[in-house]
């Protein structure tokens, strides 16, 4: 996985002062960002190339303290080492001999308003999303009751209905039709293709804007996967779980998520059970289990006619 630098630079609006001749092709394939101090007194040991370089504060004052015969031979055994940018931040001015480097390297100049720390945890953020491992998957995601509950089933089994049902009912929308869930730490966070957030597609009705109809309140930008449930039709032939004793799970992106399987047929009213589903989850979490309390009213019971 790989982010393109023009992507990071656009997104945080970050200034370009020299833009080299293959700033568009340019990858950056890791989120370690180098602070190169160490390599401006000449040591280079252990130094990695394909890092983004940041000469903040510390690293500007040191350079401004140096002659410019100094401050050039110090900055050119930096340029001259395959790096994919120098950002500058704080705004500060950008020395002449870094202007004449940067063109006999090739070496893209950037420069952001942003104090070194906050601008490290913004790149740090944008390039772990990007570089997360990612799944596509047709559904819904909604955040219902504080969990995330990912819809799923076949085309035209009514995910968009039901999740409709929901919201009107206070749940909120993050996505409909196609999710984006990325593997962010071992959280499984869902969020919505840009071209389609807010929207839905309800059959007979056409395509219908959530946060216009219900209100801000009633859309999310993300929210972590926690619950799969999967609609499928009614089999009379087919046994369904019916205690719930053991939790099932379906595997995304190497992280199990427990998953429950609702059968659908008509009379059946599908966002109530979808919402029973999601608060037995949630007490499930918080150690309640009711079908192993119903178990041990049970087997008390039998004891005690024993």
């Amino acid at each position: 996985m790989t982010i393109k630098l023009k992507k990071i630079v656009d997104k945080l609006d970050l200034e370009i002062l020299h833009k080299s001749t293959d700033y568009s092709k340019i990858d950056i394939t890791t989120d370690e960002i180098n602070r190169p101090g160490l390599q401006f007194c000449g040591h280079f040991n252990q130094f990695v190339e394909g890092r983004i370089q940041i000469i903040g504060a510390q690293e500007w004052y040191y350079l401004n303290s140096l002659s410019p015969i100094q401050r050039k031979e110090s900055l050119e055994s930096l340029f001259s080492l395959k790096v994919p940018c120098i950002i500058f931040t704080r705004s500060n001015i950008i020395f002449p001999e870094v202007q004449d480097l940067a063109h006999s390297y090739n070496i893209t100049i950037i420069r952001s308003n942003d104090a070194t720390t906050k601008l490290l945890t913004k790149l740090v953020s944008i390039i772990d999303e990007e570089l997360a491992p990612t799944l596509r998957m047709h559904g819904c995601l909604l955040d219902i009751y504080g969990v995330g509950v990912l819809i799923t089933g076949r085309s035209g089994i009514g995910k968009s209905e039901t999740a409709l049902d929901l919201i009107s009912g206070g749940a909120r929308l993050i996505s409909d039709d196609s999710v984006i869930i990325k593997n962010m730490d071992d959280r499984l966070v869902g969020k919505s293709p840009e071209i389609t957030r807010h929207f839905m597609e309800i059959r007979g009705v056409g395509i219908v804007d959530v946060q216009k109809m219900f209100g801000i309140g009633y859309v999310m930008e993300e929210k972590e996967v926690e619950i799969v449930v999967e609609l499928v039709d009614w089999d009379e032939s087919k046994e369904y779980d019916r205690l719930g004793l053991d939790d099932n799970y379906e595997s995304l992106l190497g992280i199990n998520v427990v998953k429950f399987t609702i059968p659908v047929k008509p009379g059946r009213h599908t966002a109530l059970i979808i919402e029973v589903a999601t608060k037995n989850f949630k007490q499930k979490e918080l150690g309640y289990n009711p079908a192993v309390e119903l178990n041990n009213r049970i087997l008390a019971a039998r004891n005690k006619n024993l």
